[in-house]
């Protein structure tokens, strides 16, 4: 949707909201009415829930594997978005929501999206570069990128004098 647009939705969907109350409303009755609204709020915030959690767990294990977690950030977000459109209040943002829980709906949405998604990361499931191959941090032949070097001390071999007019001893003379 271009932005221009959002204010006409943003407008129009209210009022195309309150029309369907009214006309499901004049169907099934005030009460039904009413009984559906929150209904929807409640299986908006269970399948929230239910979903949310698998996606965290499907973008953790793409991080894990070295993969791109963008497909399963973006589900993530549509998911939130869906639950947010069914505990609206109303009728045709809860079919959008619904649609939304689809994951054949989000597929098509992220094929949408894909090329205005850019992933930045500094861990190693965000390195480009071919697999086992130099940046990439897969492959038998991984090392760390630059360990540093490592000093074993014992305590016998490192041995510090404190510094009486440092503000943070414990010794402090203010008269030197």
């Amino acid at each position: 949707m271009r932005l221009s647009l959002l204010p006409i939705f943003v407008f129009l969907m209210p009022l195309a909201e309150i029309a369907g109350f009214i006309v499901v409303g004049k169907l099934i009755g005030v009460w039904a009415t009413l009984g559906l609204v929150v209904l929807s709020v409640m299986l908006g915030a269970m399948l929230l829930r239910i979903q949310g959690i698998g996606i965290l767990q499907r973008i953790s294990a793409e991080s894990r594997n070295g993969g791109d977690p963008g497909r399963e950030m973006v589900h993530g977000a549509m998911i939130v978005v869906a639950a947010f459109f069914l505990m609206l209040p109303g009728f045709i943002s809860d079919i959008i929501g619904l649609l939304l829980f689809i994951p054949a709906v989000r597929d098509l949405a992220w094929t949408m999206l894909r090329k205005r998604i850019v992933i930045v990361g500094n861990s190693r499931a965000f390195r480009r570069g071919p697999a086992g191959g130099p940046g990439s941090g897969a492959g038998p032949h991984a090392r760390p990128r630059d360990a540093g070097t490592v000093v074993d001390l014992d305590e016998s071999d490192f041995h510090r004098e404190p510094k009486r007019n440092s503000p943070w001893s414990d010794q402090k003379r203010l008269e030197d």
